[in-house]
């Protein structure tokens, strides 16, 4: 949809409540789509360090006084802070009618915003689906950035303007599914962290010199081939049913990272299942490879 066919204002004074790594980078965004922050507020020393880095010359204030000078209220705190906070600038009186408040927390969609909207706020759900590094970088990673929006049919139109403005491409989700979308990119880009590090420490155990290097051509392919072909790009000793080569690996995980073991565990029977039900693995091989995965499971269970 063409921006200019959206019904919205022509500028906006835009405030952040929450100077962490999103709020200062959509604000940017909306700064170069020649909308004006106003204020930022924040708590830590980094906060106001990033605050003062990229957006130069906004004043910082207190939560409430951001409200009190933008028309449009960026509220990029931690998920668990969000509802008390939007609570407590709605009994304060903080809170302005016709105000565009704007959430940006994955997990919520608009009912969180509930009590400002008694008091005359207009709510908007924007998640962008992007990991933030707090820097400058993060304004430019925005464009073709999917966001996550849920909104009242009201401001859809206002709430896709927005979203275009900032680069992204809107992604609607209804209400009672946000926890499940925003579980399912956790379950994606978080855990995928969490594999990619365990990786390379295992490999510079086992005496790679540059563990980064030897990964990142193997899991861009396996990322992309993912992205293009789902389960059917499946590879490796789990979806062949080499039962032998998993005990193996499980075995010298306890060795050397019984950290580890849990994880990969239950990510081969994850996997297993998968390349069963689709039909990569045979199941006279499944039926060994299994019996593996819980055997080594039981003689482990106690680390």
């Amino acid at each position: 949809m063409n921006p200019s066919q959206q019904p919205r204002p022509a500028r906006l004074a835009v405030g952040v409540v929450g100077a962490g790594r999103v709020g200062p980078a959509l604000a940017c965004a909306l700064q170069q789509a020649g909308h004006r922050p106003v204020a930022v507020s924040g708590v830590s020393d980094t906060s106001v360090r990033r605050a003062s880095r990229m957006l130069p010359d906004v004043p910082l204030v207190p939560p409430a006084q951001v409200l009190e000078l933008a028309d449009l209220v960026l509220l990029t705190v931690p998920d668990d802070a969000l509802p008390s906070l939007v609570e407590g600038l709605a009994e304060t009186g903080a809170v302005r009618p016709g105000q565009l408040l704007v959430h940006t927390s994955g997990r919520y969609g608009t009912s969180v915003l509930d009590p400002a909207r008694r008091a005359g706020a207009l709510p908007l759900a924007l998640h962008p689906a992007m990991t933030f590094t707090g820097t400058e970088v993060d304004v430019q990673r925005l464009a073709g950035c999917s966001f996550g929006v849920t909104a009242p049919e009201e401001l859809r139109l206002a709430a896709e303007a927005l979203v275009i403005e900032m680069g992204g491409e809107p992604e609607w989700i209804a209400e009672e599914n946000r926890p499940l979308y925003h579980a399912a990119l956790a379950l994606g880009a978080n855990h995928l962290v969490t594999l990619v590090a365990q990786s390379m420490e295992l490999l510079a155990k086992a005496g790679v010199e540059h563990p980064d290097r030897m990964l990142g051509p193997l899991l861009g392919a396996a990322l992309d081939n993912a992205l293009r072909s789902g389960d059917a790009a499946l590879t490796g000793p789990v979806a062949r049913g080499d039962a032998g080569t998993v005990a193996a690996h499980v075995s010298e995980l306890r060795r050397h990272a019984p950290g580890a073991v849990a994880g990969y565990l239950a990510m081969a029977r994850t996997t297993a299942d998968r390349a069963l039900a689709h039909g990569l693995l045979k199941p006279e091989l499944a039926e060994d490879l299994l019996g593996v995965l819980a055997d080594t499971e039981s003689d482990g269970g106690h680390q």
